[in-house]
């Protein structure tokens, strides 16, 4: 669906295949596109990898982050798959919260870091000493702070090359998702 022709048949793209239908039971039209350089997407996906483990990012901080972060760049596929995986951690209301811009139901902690995601992904050259202060006010650390940052700045990456070529998100994906995700949802392709 995306507009790049199929990736050739190489070993690296079917086991990125095989790895989607493990996990998720379907092959994820965004893994069409990075069919054409595996390696791409394993190397952006270890350092993501790596960041989260130096931040001791966990799976709801990601979710929100990932959601602050596509909502604010209006990316729907990275919307409606985080904003599914963090409603599965914590609720769909929150989900739907963060997706919509909103800080009700997160820690102070929490509110910092995705108020910290959107100013990143919205204009990271606007962003001041004083933001970071609210997040070190809220107990995050220099080097949480920085994996933060980069956690960030790599889904924003991620994002736009799935969105510059057209990446649509998956009908399994939009059927696997709370209703109340779905319809805050209003943004990308």
């Amino acid at each position: 669906m995306a507009f790049l022709h199929d990736a050739p048949d190489t070993p690296e793209a079917q086991a990125l295949y095989a790895a989607d239908v493990a996990d998720d039971g379907y092959i994820m039209d965004l893994s069409r596109l990075w069919a054409h350089h595996p390696p791409a997407h394993d190397g952006l996906f270890a350092l993501l990898d790596d960041v989260v483990a130096a931040g001791e990012l966990t799976l709801r901080q990601r979710g929100i982050l990932v959601a602050a972060c596509a909502s604010t760049i209006g990316d729907s596929y990275c919307a409606l798959a985080w904003g599914g995986r963090l409603a599965s951690v914590a609720d769909p209301d929150l989900a739907v919260a963060v997706l919509s811009g909103s800080h009700d139901g997160l820690s102070p902690a929490e509110r910092a870091m995705a108020a910290w995601a959107r100013a990143v992904a919205r204009d990271a050259n606007a962003t001041t000493a004083g933001d970071v202060e609210e997040l070190r006010a809220a107990g995050w650390t220099e080097r949480q702070i920085f994996a933060i940052t980069v956690f960030v700045a790599l889904r924003a990456a991620f994002s736009t090359v799935n969105d510059a070529l057209g990446a649509v998100p998956d009908p399994e994906l939009r059927a696997g998702v709370p209703a109340p995700v779905r319809d805050a949802v209003t943004w990308g392709r």
